[in-house]
Order: structure tokens, then sequence, then C-alpha cells
């Protein structure tokens, strides 16, 4: 089966066109290696995947031939044990790095006012 129809059957991206542009632009490789789009990939080839700031590092367990449900799609592929924890260490970083306050950059809500009001050396608003 064909790498990006593969990644795109798999779950692993929305489209297949964003699975091409993600093989061609080097962020997956097949047993350490970078390919092209159409590499046939077979059960038992390992593969790193590099999604936005996620990296995977999976093995390929079986193919489909259409894009079915995410419940299977999850049959698919099995991450590595050291991939999962590695991913899981970065998500609770990333966690524990956010700044307090409203998320996202987004206009403080009356209960997040209050809090960095009464946070030691806030200013206070207007009386």
């Amino acid at each position: 089966m064909r790498l990006d129809r593969w990644l795109w059957a798999a779950r692993l991206v929305k489209t297949r066109a964003l699975a091409v542009a993600a093989v061609s632009g080097g962020r997956v490789h097949v047993n350490g290696q970078r390919v092209k789009p159409s590499r046939e990939i077979r059960v038992g080839d390992r593969l790193d995947v590099t999604i936005g700031r996620v990296r995977r590092e999976i093995v390929v367990s079986g193919t489909a031939q259409r894009r079915g449900p995410a419940s299977e799609a999850a049959h698919l592929y099995e991450e590595t044990v050291e991939s999962r924890a590695a991913r899981e260490r970065d998500a609770a970083e990333s966690r524990l790095a956010r700044p307090p306050g409203p998320q996202g950059g987004a206009r403080p809500t009356k209960r997040d006012r209050r809090r960095l009001e009464a946070t030691p050396g806030a200013r206070r608003g207007r009386r």
C-alpha cells in the first residue's frame, strides 16, 4: 500500500494532500530513510512521523484498502513504548509551561480578572 494512502487510512493525517506534503517535506521516515509518498509499505515497517509538534515512532501492523472508522484505524499501527512516553512527557511539560490566566490570549473573563487582581503585586483597578 502507498505510504500517503496508509497515513490517511490510519488517520494520522486528515487528508491525503496533507499526507503527501508531510512525506515530501521530510516529516515521515520509513525504517530511518526519507522516502517518497508513493513508497510501498508493509507490515513490520517502522515509521517516524512528525506532525506539528508531535513526533511518533510507530510500527505498521496492518493495511487497509479504505479509510474506515477510527476504531479500525487504531489497529493499523502500534506506537512504541518510548514514543508514547516521550509524547506524554512533552504534553505534561507544555501544560506546566503554559502561563496562568486566560487561555489563548483572549480577553480575560471576570473570573480571570479577579484571580489576577488577587495575586500579590497586582495592580488594582478603579474604585
